[in-house]
């Protein structure tokens, strides 16, 4: 078994690292949408407004998978050709972007309304008091969700691999084609998943403890 795992362990490094990268482009590119859509939703024009929610409610309501598709193939028929690996960020993205849009609402529509109120009563532009009240305090609320939907697009990253993208599941089944070795490298891999989880978990309960409120 550990000769399986060290022969294994150069082509899954190659696979890690395209996961890894995956989940950067699309925690970074959904959280700059989904922060902008966000607050159109909740400050926008009423069509701005709606434009956002049916977007928000309908890709939440396709599964990541069949939206990966829709993107990879679909999209060809209306002459818009993707890469497979742009294709699945996108897709993930937009999905991912779709989430960021609700913690936002649900962290901006957390804050009492006497606070804005209160920001307008001394003469701050809207501008100042999102800056200076409304995110700084949302932000609180913003992150421990946030940073658990990371951890969700870690894992949904795997489902790349279904486009023929090499990150480290297909890395996996690639190398258990030459081995024929399954379950040390699936409990690798599982292994592997679980460390970033893990470590993403324990960034998320010490940021949470850090913009707590009320500390123990």
């Amino acid at each position: 078994m550990l000769t399986q795992i060290a022969y294994a362990l150069p082509f899954l490094a190659q696979g890690f690292a395209l996961t890894l990268w995956v989940s950067l482009l699309v925690v970074v590119l959904s959280l700059i949408a989904g922060v902008l859509l966000g607050v159109g939703l909740v400050y926008g024009p009423a069509p701005l407004r709606w434009a956002v929610r049916i977007f928000s409610d309908t890709i939440r309501g396709i599964p990541i998978l069949v939206l990966m598709f829709f993107v990879y193939y679909g999209l060809p028929a209306i002459g818009l050709h993707l890469p497979s690996f742009w294709a699945a960020v996108l897709a993930l993205t937009l999905f991912k972007t779709a989430q960021v849009i609700e913690y936002l609402r649900g962290a901006v529509g957390s804050i009492p309304k006497g606070q804005s109120e209160a920001a307008m009563a001394i003469g701050l532009t809207f501008r100042q008091r999102l800056a200076y009240v409304i995110f700084p305090q949302a932000f609180r609320r913003f992150l421990p969700p946030w940073i658990n939907g990371v951890t969700d697009a870690v894992k949904g990253s795997a489902l790349v691999s279904l486009l023929g993208i090499t990150d480290l599941m297909q890395a996996i089944n690639q190398v258990i084609g030459r081995t024929y070795e399954a379950m040390p490298l699936y409990i690798l891999g599982a292994l592997i998943y679980f460390a970033v989880n893990y470590a993403l978990s324990l960034a998320s309960r010490r940021l949470e403890r850090r913009f707590s409120f009320i500390r123990e």
